[in-house]
């Protein structure tokens, strides 16, 4: 099992996660509890499972939003809503949006009742060592609808990488802001606009951000990455994948085509019936 096969799982399988991000579901739901749209909305969802922290952990944990924008939003939004009411109304959320996106017939197909064991058991390979988001979710108990239970799996998956990848990004010696910008260079994340946008930094930051990243040779002129620039972006890939790649280690060749093959079909549909915005992402790879 090659850790390109590792990285392909992942892609079809994270939006599956991720969806519920961009899910009109979600903001109703939490509307509904009194926390307000957008950045406030999205800190509560991911950082619940963590329970009443700081805005120093979730600026710690989630790495490229502006500390600043965190801190407006946390730990306040607890006083709203707390965390126990957050997860509760995200599992509803996303019930409601896999209705929506994948439909009642999926949702009880043996197929992704297939997906969803496959990804949880290739999640039992998963180690909390150094991976607190992912660990806090692992604590969490494992729904029993089977829609539920693979978004589930797909958070474990997801945070578990995505712990990983920070401490890849750190390596690099990239700070959150300079990580942001050098992925939206390589054309496969969030557009330039959105990424300030959602992650809350001016356009005064970005552009000495850039400067920062021209110094160190790795930005051209006009913001695209230069070779030594896209070395390091494939670096930073492939140490993640590396440290990523134990679950799907554990499910074996056989297993991660299969995964693979069912959450892609998956991922097709949610894709299809709205799951994810126009004018965010540069490309598709961008939602995972």
């Amino acid at each position: 099992m090659t850790l390109l096969a590792g990285r392909r799982c992942y892609n079809v399988v994270n939006p599956l996660h991720s969806m519920v991000y961009f899910a009109p579901e979600t903001q109703t739901e939490f509307t509904a509890l009194g926390l307000e749209r957008g950045a406030m909305s999205y800190f509560a969802g991911r950082a619940a499972a963590m329970g009443r922290v700081g805005a120093g952990v979730v600026a710690g944990t989630f790495y490229n939003f502006n500390p600043a924008l965190i801190a407006r939003h946390v730990p306040a939004l607890w006083e709203i809503a707390a965390p126990e009411q957050v997860l509760a109304a995200r599992l509803r959320a996303v019930a409601a949006a896999q209705q929506r996106t994948l439909g009642a017939e999926l949702l009880a197909s043996a197929e992704l009742a297939e997906a969803a064991e496959l990804a949880l058991r290739a999640s039992q390979a998963c180690a909390p060592a150094g991976r607190p988001l992912y660990a806090a979710h692992a604590e969490l108990a494992v729904p029993e609808e089977p829609g539920l239970r693979l978004w589930h799996a797909a958070t474990l998956l997801r945070e578990h990488r995505g712990d990983g990848h920070l401490a890849a990004l750190l390596d690099a010696e990239l700070d959150g802001l300079e990580a942001l910008i050098s992925h939206t260079a390589t054309g496969k994340g969030f557009l330039p606009e959105a990424a300030r946008a959602t992650r809350g930094w001016s356009e005064q930051e970005w552009a000495a951000a850039e400067d920062r990243l021209r110094s160190r040779g790795l930005l051209d002129a006009v913001g695209e990455l230069t070779e030594a620039g896209e070395q390091l972006r494939q670096q930073i890939e492939e140490r993640t994948d590396r440290l990523a790649v134990a679950p799907y280690q554990l499910l074996g060749e056989a297993g991660v085509a299969r995964l693979t093959e069912l959450a892609g079909k998956l991922t097709a549909a949610t894709v299809a019936n709205g799951a994810f915005p126009g004018g965010v992402f540069a490309t598709d790879a961008g939602r995972r």
